[in-house]
């Protein structure tokens, strides 16, 4: 657990993930540490050399020396970046860290190339039940005397801040377990950051976005609990208003720690965003895998199904797609199969073999009726549809990698990324279109020859 020093102040921190890759700095919130960030840091350290940082104040970090505020937060963590990051960095921010997160790629901006926030106060306006419950308890805990007086009343009457705390934090249909709960209500009432929560606790509220927010150009994807009774959603309004650039989403049965209550559908929408390869949570990806992801985006850019897709988009698509190799003649789906993935190919040829005369029946003489290049797609009916295939596909003489889209990886990727998945659809329709339009123009020209063979005069000589 690495400590550094930014302009002399020291910053703890937690790390996962192989050194030497991109950083991704995740930042906890208001009365929290490091741990907060802990459901995803497994899912980012795949791909990222993961710092989680303990902000100056909380956790295992010394306070400042001067009065806590969000920009000199934003400011320390773009020192950090500059330290420890070869290039920008990926931000992982909830709540006040998502605050902290914004203000640092606005102040910041060449530091940041893409931000995840949960749940983040925009406006550092928390919730009414917040300020009238537990702000009070936070600001008596400024001052000594009123520490002592918090911590012994919470001593004689017995989980006073836990029922004070529990529903503004978790929905009602909550799935944290009874760990992390007690581990996070630990880190929200740890001794001696009573000062410094006080701090915050006005530092969000100067800190308002509203006006703001919408100048940040960092792509970002936002998250919030639908049932957040912190930083309420009246914040995610202000997002949806100012910042339609940004991909909000809104988690049902979770409260303002969607990443403990909801970890699933949590990490498959920032593994979607941040385009992490398909794989289990717990590897860690190799150098080389991550080299032919990176390969399949800029390859992407050049097919059928990437037309009008950023760099971003085409990450996300790549780490979808399965890479398969195939050798010359080798057959790669035939009609009898039935069909539940699509096909890019990447590289060589694929040959189509298909017996035109028994359409719609068993084949009895198969042809080589078509040869697939490069960035074309096939396999898409099937895919769709879930029938046979409609013919035999074969390696071409050089044989053929192929990128695989299974049917349930698209529909994963329309739910978590609409906007990315509606236009993969409207691409793959295109390019079937374009088939369409080819073959029938194909029959129009052969029923146009054989007009003109019938109409040919007979020579009598």
């Amino acid at each position: 657990m690495p400590v550094y020093e930014v302009n002399g102040q020291k910053i703890h921190a937690v790390t996962a993930g192989k050194p030497g890759r991109q950083i991704a700095l995740l930042i906890h919130g208001w009365s929290s540490s490091s741990y907060a960030m802990s459901p995803l840091m497994p899912l980012l350290a795949q791909r990222f050399s993961c710092v989680a940082v303990d902000l100056p104040g909380y956790g295992e970090s010394p306070p400042m020396a001067k009065q806590a505020t969000i920009p000199d937060y934003a400011d320390l963590l773009a020192g950090l970046i500059e330290q420890i990051s070869p290039g920008p960095a990926v931000l992982v921010g909830h709540s006040m860290g998502g605050m902290t997160g914004a203000t640092l790629a606005l102040r910041h901006p060449p530091l940041v190339e893409r931000m995840v926030m949960v749940c983040p106060t925009i406006t550092g306006r928390l919730s009414s039940y917040v300020n009238i419950f537990v702000s009070p308890i936070t600001i008596l805990e400024r001052f000594g005397l009123g520490g002592v007086l918090v911590r012994a009343t919470e001593r004689t009457v017995v989980g006073i801040t836990d029922r004070l705390m529990r529903p503004a934090s978790f929905s009602e249909r909550t799935g944290i377990t009874q760990k992390d709960y007690m581990r996070l209500r630990a880190d929200a009432r740890r001794p001696g950051q009573g000062r410094v929560r006080a701090e915050c606790y006005y530092a969000m509220r100067a800190n308002n976005l509203s006006g703001k927010i919408g100048r940040v150009e960092t792509p970002t994807l936002v998250m919030w609990g639908a049932e957040d009774n912190t930083v309420p959603l009246r914040d995610a309004s202000v997002v949806a208003d100012e910042w339609p650039e940004a991909d909000l989403r809104i988690i049902p049965k979770a409260g303002h720690w969607p990443h403990f209550e909801t970890p699933d559908a949590t990490r498959r929408l920032v593994a979607s965003f941040l385009g992490l390869p398909f794989t289990n949570a717990e590897r860690t990806v190799g150098d080389a895998e991550l080299k032919t992801l990176d390969e399949i985006a800029q390859f992407l850019g050049n097919s059928d199904i990437g037309n009008n897709l950023n760099q971003p988009q085409r990450v996300r698509l790549a780490a979808q797609c399965r890479q398969r190799f195939y050798r010359p003649g080798e057959t790669i789906v035939t009609i009898q199969d039935g069909g539940s993935a699509m096909y890019v190919v990447q590289d060589g040829t694929v040959e189509v073999w298909s017996d035109p005369e028994n359409p719609g029946q068993a084949p009895k003489n198969l042809r080589n009726v078509a040869s697939l290049n490069p960035g074309q797609i096939t396999g898409e009916l099937a895919m769709l549809d879930g029938g046979l295939r409609s013919a035999d596909l074969r390696a071409g003489p050089q044989g053929a990698t192929l990128l695989e889209l299974e049917r349930e990886r698209l529909q994963a990727l329309c739910e978590d990324d609409s906007v990315l998945g509606t236009r993969v659809l409207w691409n793959i329709a295109t390019a079937m279109a374009l088939r369409v339009r080819f073959i029938l123009w194909q029959l129009q020209r052969a029923l146009q020859k054989a007009g003109q063979g019938q109409a040919k005069p007979v020579n009598r000589n």
